[in-house]
């Protein structure tokens, strides 16, 4: 059995290495469940949090568990260091002004970004929700739903549908959707089918949980129209594998060429 989990593992788990630097109109976009910041090796550790933030370089970043879950959910990174040592700030959903997220989750932008936010409580049989922003980016507008989904498989159809039907009755733009779905099956038997009316078929990603070895592809990052989306890969660093009990995902975006893919698409209609 170990043997045969150290294969899975080597064919679905990359290190992380020297990335390209990103074309025009391309960013460099995340997701990751940091666990409330309590590590593998039980240690509540923020700052540990906020390196690995810092080694995804990325522009954009979906977290879940970014709050204290009881009494006051206020956010456990210290915002201050974040942004020195990351230039992201949170997008403001909280209710608190030392919160972070809304049912935990948070969006990390470069501070100055323009953005419309929406809360969405989704249903189930425990607390969830979603957050929808539109942003104003260099490169065009970019919806982004980033949630993280119940323990119970009706419960995340529930939540799945509840997303798209927040996102069918917005605006037509190029829209991303990442967090912890706690879903690792594909096909028929996923709880996750209603999204593909929109963001077409949903695949199991690579694995990302446990982080110390990973065999459960439970975080995804996925994007409409088709090509928004490319190279979803787990970061996989001895800082990440320790820091949360999930592994972060990483992911290219075109936002450029979805936004003219859809111009053109108008212009034909």
């Amino acid at each position: 059995m170990r043997a045969l989990i150290a294969e899975y593992r080597g064919e679905h788990r990359r290190q992380a290495g020297p990335r390209p630097p990103p074309a025009p109109g391309e960013m460099r976009i995340a997701s990751w469940n940091l666990h409330k910041c309590v590590g593998g090796d039980g240690r509540f550790d923020p700052a540990r949090c906020v390196h690995v933030i810092g080694e995804l370089g990325a522009d954009l970043i979906a977290l879940q568990e970014v709050d204290r879950r009881f009494g006051r959910r206020v956010g456990l990174m210290d915002v201050h260091m974040l942004e020195r040592e990351t230039g992201l700030v949170p997008l403001p959903v909280s209710d608190l002004p030392d919160g972070h997220g809304w049912h935990g989750n948070a969006l990390l932008v470069r501070a100055g970004t323009r953005a419309r936010l929406r809360r969405l409580a989704l249903p189930g049989a425990e607390p969830r929700g979603a957050v929808i922003a539109e942003l104003d980016l260099p490169a065009g507008p970019l919806r982004v739903v980033a949630a993280h989904f119940g323990l119970l498989p009706r419960c995340r159809r529930r939540q799945a549908e509840a997303i798209l039907a927040a996102v069918v009755e917005g605006p037509g733009m190029p829209t991303l959707l990442a967090g912890d779905l706690n879903e690792w099956k594909a096909g028929p038997r996923s709880s996750l089918r209603a999204l593909e009316q929109f963001f077409g078929t949903v695949a199991a990603g690579p694995p990302s949980f446990p982080a110390r070895l990973p065999v459960l592809p439970l975080d995804r990052i996925m994007g409409w129209p088709q090509g928004l989306v490319s190279g979803v890969e787990v970061h996989d660093t001895p800082r990440a594998r320790i820091a949360s009990d999930h592994l972060p995902m990483t992911a290219r975006l075109h936002l450029a060429e979805a936004a003219a893919s859809l111009a053109e698409g108008r212009e034909a209609a």
